[in-house]
This record gives C-alpha cells, sequence and structure tokens, in this order.
C-alpha cells in the first residue's frame, strides 16, 4: 500500500514537472518595442561564419522587451511581420531555445529569437540608474540655459 502511495505521488511530480517544461506559459508584458536589422541566428553556424556571400537585402525585424516576473527578455522576430501589441498582457513559454508567444487566444504560436535575458531586479536597478541618469543631464542642460 505505501508502494503504490509512493508510487502515485511520483508519478504526479514528474508530470507536474513535464508540464512546466513542455507548454506552461508564463505571463509578461511587452514595454518596449524596436524596428532594427534581423539577426542570423536562425540562418544557421554556415550561413553566419561561413565567409562572404551573396548579398542578401537585409530586412527589418521587430525587437520587444518582454517584462515577467522573473526575468526581462529581448526577442526578436523572424520576420517583419511578427508583431506583438504593447503594453498588454501575453502569453509565452520557451520552446527548443525559441520563445513562443500566442497572443490574443491565436491558434498558433509566434515564436521568436531570444536575444538577451536579464533576471528582472538587475533589470530594475539598470532601469533606475539610466532615469537617473537622465535627469542629471536635463538638470545639467537646464543649468546651462539659464546661464
Amino acid at each position: 500500500m505505501k508502494r503504490a502511495v509512493s508510487l502515485i505521488i511520483l508519478w504526479g511530480v514528474l508530470l507536474v514537472s513535464a508540464s512546466a517544461q513542455f507548454g506552461m506559459y508564463q505571463h509578461g508584458s511587452v514595454v518596449r518595442m524596436h524596428i532594427g536589422d534581423c539577426i542570423l541566428s536562425h540562418h544557421g553556424f554556415v550561413a553566419a561564419f561561413g565567409g562572404p556571400g551573396i548579398a542578401a537585402p537585409q530586412e527589418s525585424c521587430p525587437e520587444y522587451t518582454l517584462v515577467s516576473s522573473k526575468v526581462v527578455y529581448v526577442i526578436v522576430g523572424k520576420s517583419s511581420n511578427q508583431m506583438i501589441p504593447l503594453a498588454e498582457t501575453i502569453d509565452f513559454c520557451i520552446r527548443k531555445n525559441e520563445l513562443a508567444v500566442r497572443v490574443d487566444d491565436a491558434k498558433h504560436d509566434f515564436k521568436f529569437t531570444i536575444k538577451e535575458m536579464v533576471i528582472r531586479s538587475d533589470w530594475d536597478r539598470m532601469q533606475r540608474h539610466m532615469d537617473e541618469q537622465m535627469r542629471i543631464a536635463e538638470d545639467q542642460m537646464a543649468m546651462k540655459a539659464r546661464d
């Protein structure tokens, strides 16, 4: 009897851990968007380091800052048509070294390349520091304007 109960508990723990790894969505908010060049990580190692090739026109791709409760992600779309609404709570999960985003109960996920990951507390500290630097610069400009 004890063995059966321990096996059931073990099976439950395995199911919970597997569901956390495969398909458990997290929630986050997109706070920043920037259009920039597409990164080459989705073209493969050989294309990135293989030497000069045929110059293809560089496509512009969206870059987003996605803030979750514990981690801040900077993600890049694989094409210019991958758009995420700003300042809205979205569902996402990490699959196969990509961040899969589900927007507005869509039937499929948009896959983004993870460019950068920062712990939320470190990101908050960096944001406060940047705000302070901007405030100091504004104060200096105001003092120069008065002189």
